[in-house]
């Protein structure tokens, strides 16, 4: 006997979200969706023949499995609440996976409010592109009960290659802030590179195809190859102001267990410079290594907000 797959709902179209959708779609799967901003959730369901509704309650109401995209931990605290809110429509026996990246108190706070609810809540923070929640390659990042996580791992299966367990609510969102901790240090030293070879007389593409085939070649230094060598070109993963949320969320969880972050600190140096001179729209990687590249060639006085696009030699 064949078993109903379980409906669904996405509550937050963005750039990794969006081909959740179409992955699930593909998969059988009914799927609600909902954006503050409708034309996201329109676009998707014009592709895949999702539903769309107004608000997430709605969506939340008809849903076995309820998955939550968003922006940052205001937006995550606005959405749940209220009378058209997550929390408004929740069906008894159902399970928030709460994927967007926010400090990990705020799912502790909020696992018991869905508990109440008769529902249950797993952080699920994803690692990986766009390109890797196209194939279906992501890696969710867990917390919560193991049991609710078994419920939900066949839909998860269909957009993760991995799906990493670490205990209780909040400690998903602890892993992704340290995942996130890495690729920061990672883009700042792979920006450092990059320029320190081009301004030495390397092509900029030979170079970053020497990275590509260094000891450093890891998967966030391959799928980034286009973004770094035509930044005119550049495809935004992540917004730089995405990307300064998430140093300000590294910065309070090592204040608050104690832990040095000496790389996050350098870090925060540049990325703060980038976000004075008005870049918080460009693509959070990439920028780093233009925002050197200007550093190193301004004249005396001139302001960090002129830097243009550079285009590859």
């Amino acid at each position: 006997m064949t078993h109903a797959l379980p409906t669904l709902a996405v509550i937050g179209i963005g750039r990794i979200s969006r081909p959740m959708v179409v992955r699930l779609r593909r998969a059988g799967h009914s799927v609600t969706v909902t954006n503050r901003t409708p034309g996201r959730a329109l676009d998707v369901a014009g592709e895949t023949g999702a539903c769309v509704v107004g608000t997430a309650r709605e969506a939340a109401s008809s849903a076995d499995i309820v998955i939550v995209s968003l922006t940052d931990d205001t937006a995550v605290g606005e959405v749940y609440d209220g009378p058209d809110g997550i929390l408004a429509g929740l069906r008894e026996g159902a399970t928030v996976l709460e994927t967007s990246t926010v400090a990990p108190q705020t799912t502790r706070d909020l696992a018991p409010r869905v508990r109440a609810r008769g529902a249950t809540l797993l952080d699920a923070p994803m690692s990986g592109s766009v390109e890797l929640a196209t194939r279906g390659e992501l890696t969710f990042l867990a917390g919560g009960p193991r049991e609710a996580l078994d419920r939900v791992r066949p839909v998860l299966d269909v957009l993760a290659t991995r799906i990493l367990h670490f205990g209780d609510s909040g400690n998903g969102n602890i892993m992704k802030l340290a995942i996130n901790s890495l690729l920061l240090s990672l883009a700042t030293a792979l920006a450092e590179a990059l320029v320190l070879a081009e301004r030495a007389g390397i092509d900029r593409a030979d170079a970053y195809d020497a990275f590509t085939q260094s000891p450093a070649a890891a998967p966030f230094v391959l799928y980034n190859r286009d973004n770094f060598v035509r930044p005119h070109d550049a495809a935004i993963h992540m917004t730089l102001s995405l990307v300064a949320k998430d140093l300000t969320l590294i910065d309070a969880l090592a204040a608050s267990v104690g832990a040095p972050m000496a790389q996050l600190e350098a870090s925060r140096r540049l990325i703060d410079q980038a976000m004075a001179a008005g870049l918080e729209d460009r693509d959070g990687v990439s920028v780093l290594a233009e925002l050197l590249r200007h550093n190193a060639s301004a004249r005396p006085g001139q302001p960090p907000g002129q830097i243009q696009p550079s285009r590859s030699p």
